[in-house]
């Protein structure tokens, strides 16, 4: 009964969230306790709730983040009925920030990112990403002091928004992905890239991979380093509290024999849906910083 009352509370407050527009990240609790003791408990919690840890880092070699990519079969079951791009949903970030003299607990909020990479087809998927939903608000549950606000957009977007997002005239939608290399099957491409980042590519740290079961699909997640990396970009964009660590890593999609990103110009808008013309102009090089950097794990 008390997990059915959870449940229905959840409903309402999504119904709720969605007439106000969703936001892209969700702060989930402040914590006073060391970094690496919060993701220990963070890590246990998310397996509790039927989550993976698949891959850590600290964005823009910052001391003051901390990344956890996981993924679940929940989100590897959605991707696996839809296939193709959605693979992009395969996984979600979890961001402990050190700000304004405590830890912050953020994460993607699934609803946001659900509807921007299933478009069409999250009404299939609502069900189960409101499950998703509660399993991480679940996972928050006795890690500090709970805050449970959505933050990232002061408007937000309805999913029908979101389903068809583009940052403002002329510029790329979900669709509009860059074709970074090919090869002749999937196979190759995968033991290409593997290969190259297991030897090393400058500027490049594999945070995560991960192989969708029965799909010729694996995702990779990105670490950008040196002059034109995350230590570069994300201090401009960045710039509001909460902070929106839990945008990065950056990543491309193998599918088939194609190797694939989002478009700078989509992926970077989407987790910064309010950024001024004005900041978005000043990192105008980096959507091909990115590309050129994400280019080089394939060649």
């Amino acid at each position: 009964m008390k997990l059915l009352f959870r449940y229905l509370l959840l409903i309402l407050f999504l119904s709720s969230s969605w007439s106000q527009g969703l936001k892209p990240y969700i702060h989930g609790a402040n914590s006073d306790q060391p970094r690496e003791i919060i993701a220990q408990q963070l890590k246990e919690k998310l397996n509790a709730n039927g989550f993976q840890v698949i891959g850590e880092y600290s964005p823009a070699a910052d001391d003051n983040r901390l990344l956890l990519v996981i993924t679940s079969k929940l989100l590897l079951d959605a991707v696996s009925e839809i296939g193709n791009y959605s693979a992009f949903a395969a996984v979600l970030r979890i961001a402990i920030t050190y700000e304004d003299n405590i830890n912050k607990i953020s994460y993607m909020n699934p609803m946001y990112w659900g509807n921007a990479y299933y478009q069409q087809h999250f009404v299939k998927m609502e069900r189960r990403f409101w499950e998703i939903t509660q399993r991480l608000a679940n996972s928050m549950v006795d890690i500090g002091e709970p805050v449970d606000i959505h933050f990232g957009s002061e408007r937000g977007l309805s999913p029908r928004d979101l389903q068809k997002y583009h940052y403002m005239f002329g510029m790329e939608y979900f669709e509009d992905r860059v074709d970074l290399n090919s090869f002749t099957n999937f196979t190759t491409a995968v033991k290409t890239i593997d290969a190259n980042l297991e030897a090393g590519v400058p500027n490049l740290d594999l945070v995560y991979s991960l192989k969708i079961p029965g799909k010729n699909l694996k995702l990779y997640g990105i670490g950008l380093s040196g002059e034109l990396g995350e230590s570069h970009f994300l201090p401009i964009i960045d710039k509001t509290s909460p902070q929106h660590t839990a945008f990065l890593p950056y990543e491309f999609l193998v599918i088939d024999n194609n190797v694939v990103m989002l478009h700078g110009r989509y992926r970077i808008a989407l987790s910064f849906p309010d950024l001024s013309m004005m900041t978005f102009g000043k990192i105008m090089s980096t959507p091909g910083d990115i590309e050129k950097l994400m280019r080089s794990a394939s060649e």
